[in-house]
């Protein structure tokens, strides 16, 4: 009963903060309207302090009371408190609007160390070749490649709920603060990923992620156009294996600061080549390739050149990879007290480390002034 009643308390708070239960707990609504003091009060006397000695006491010293029972495993204020602060959190970082979900991988490490990821990939394998009757088979010699070493970090905030914010009865405290600690967390890995591909960071084998000798790096700056975007697939479809041989790329998504949204449209759906006088069929027309842009990119570039960037289908080559701890994606709470806070205190914290697995699923266009672009849109239009 202790347990259903805990379960019933914290959704009644996620209801009244205005956060979305789909499946409440029975009885959950009748207590919504319940404040923070009335809580403290209900759980202290199921655990049986007096009640009518509790009824008295002001918020203040009610504070006090609750606050002894911190580090007491089966006292049900702080329980619920911690519970209602991780729906918040699930609830809220499954809804964070980042974008580098739909390019990268997702993997699992079971620890901090470094790995090599099984450390080599056999490959370099000869071609089969004809046996004659009674013919003799040749021994074919194994070449290996070493792979990018993967580790993870822990990234970690803490807040704490005042004894002013108690007193104040502001439940909102324990679903909107630690829902935008969750927010921050997921936005933290977006912007590092994106930082990883706007600094065109050195990989594995020393050299930067786009270059030359990567061949995923174009020679001429362009906007996304019929054209550049066209040659950015033919150069990430031309890439070789780690050992020379040919390997089927297939690019999948296109990556673009905000601003170009409505251009590609036009360049995806239109049956003719945009801007041609003799109404030649559109190639791109249809063409598979997922569109992402990202605020971030503009946000990284300012009045600078801006790139764009293409990644492979990771079925067929992967690209950038984000682990986790054991496949942990979600932040996780500790509750803490902290000598010389008036408050409940939690940690809440999250680990995970982003790998560029092969560059050959990436290729980059360093694009175009966005500043430029727009005064040049401007100045047709007037």
């Amino acid at each position: 009963e202790g347990d259903k009643f805990r379960e019933r308390a914290s959704d009644a708070l996620m209801m009244r903060s205005g956060q979305e239960v789909k499946e409440p707990a029975e009885g959950a609504r009748q207590l919504m309207g319940m404040s923070l003091r009335d809580l403290a009060v209900e759980c202290l006397a199921r655990e049986g302090e007096n009640i009518s000695s509790l009824v008295r006491m002001d918020r203040s010293e009610l504070y006090y009371l609750v606050c002894r029972q911190f580090y007491n495993p089966t006292s049900a204020f702080p329980a619920i408190l911690d519970s209602t602060i991780r729906k918040s959190i699930v609830h809220v970082y499954n809804h964070v609007p980042t974008t580098f979900e739909f390019f990268t991988t997702k993997g699992s490490l079971s620890d901090f160390k470094e790995t090599a990821d099984h450390e080599y990939i056999l490959g370099g394998l000869g071609d089969f070749e004809l046996v004659p009757e009674n013919g003799e088979i040749k021994a074919d010699k194994l070449r290996t490649e070493k792979l990018p070493g993967r580790k993870l970090n822990t990234y970690a905030k803490q807040f704490s709920m005042t004894r002013q914010a108690f007193i104040n009865d502001d439940i909102g405290f324990l679903t909107e603060v630690p829902g935008q600690y969750a927010m921050k967390a997921k936005k933290t890995i977006d912007k590092q990923v994106y930082l990883l591909l706007f600094n065109n960071k050195v990989v594995f084998d020393g050299k930067p992620l786009f270059c030359a000798d990567h061949n995923n790096l174009m020679a001429t700056p362009s906007e996304p156009t019929q054209t550049s975007i066209q040659d950015i697939i033919l150069q990430m479809q031309s890439q070789k294996d780690p050992f020379g041989d040919a390997i089927y790329i297939t690019p999948r998504t296109i990556i673009v600061p905000v601003g170009y949204e409505f251009k590609l449209a036009v360049i995806f759906n239109s049956s003719q080549v945009p801007g041609s006088n003799y109404n030649d069929y559109n190639p791109m027309r249809n063409y598979p390739l997922n569109v992402v842009q990202s605020p971030m990119l503009n946000a990284f570039a300012k009045d600078d050149a801006c790139p764009w960037f293409m990644a492979a289908d990771p079925s067929s080559v992967r690209g950038i990879q984000v682990d986790y701890l054991n496949g942990q994606e979600m932040p996780m709470i500790r509750r803490m007290e902290t000598p010389g806070t008036l408050g409940f205190v939690w940690d809440v914290y999250t680990d995970w480390g982003i790998t560029v697995r092969d560059f050959r699923g990436l290729a980059m266009n360093p694009g175009v002034s966005l500043k430029a672009k727009v005064e040049t849109v401007k100045g047709e239009s007037d």
